[in-house]
C-alpha cells in the first residue's frame, strides 16, 4: 500500500483506553503524529465513530482526548499477538486534558529519530 499522508509517523508503543462515551477498552498505540494515532486493537470502530481516549504517557502523565475513527483494519483474532497491522487510525480532534504532555512527547521522539 503506497502512503498517501505526508505526516511522518512515530513509532511507539503507548498503553491506552478508548471508547464511545467512556474510556474502557485497553489497548496500545503503534504509532503517533501531532494530529492523529493508530491505535492497535482486536476490535476497530467503524469509521466515522467519535471516541474518547486516554493515554498513559511514558512519564505517568495523562493524555485525554476526543478523536474520530477514519479506517480500520480488522483481522483474525490472533493477528492482535503477531506482527500484523490490524486496528483503527483515529484522528485528533480535541484535547481534553493534557495537550502539553502529548505535544512534548511528539517533540521528544522527533528528536530522537
Amino acid at each position: 500500500m503506497v502512503e498517501k499522508r505526508n505526516i511522518i509517523r512515530l513509532k511507539k508503543r503507548i498503553t491506552l483506553k478508548f471508547g464511545i462515551n467512556a474510556s474502557t477498552k485497553v489497548a496500545f498505540t503503534e504509532d503517533f503524529s501531532p494530529k492523529g494515532l493508530f491505535v492497535k486493537t482486536g476490535n476497530p470502530l467503524p469509521p466515522g465513530t467519535m471516541i474518547k481516549i486516554e493515554l498513559t504517557m511514558p512519564d505517568k502523565n495523562k493524555v485525554l482526548l476526543e478523536g474520530m475513527i477514519r479506517w480500520r483494519k480488522t483481522g483474525p483474532p490472533q493477528a492482535i499477538n503477531l506482527n500484523i497491522k490490524i486496528g483503527m487510525g483515529v484522528k485528533i480532534l480535541k484535547f481534553l486534558s493534557g495537550e502539553e504532555y502529548y505535544r512534548s512527547f511528539i517533540d521528544e521522539i522527533k528528536n530522537k529519530s
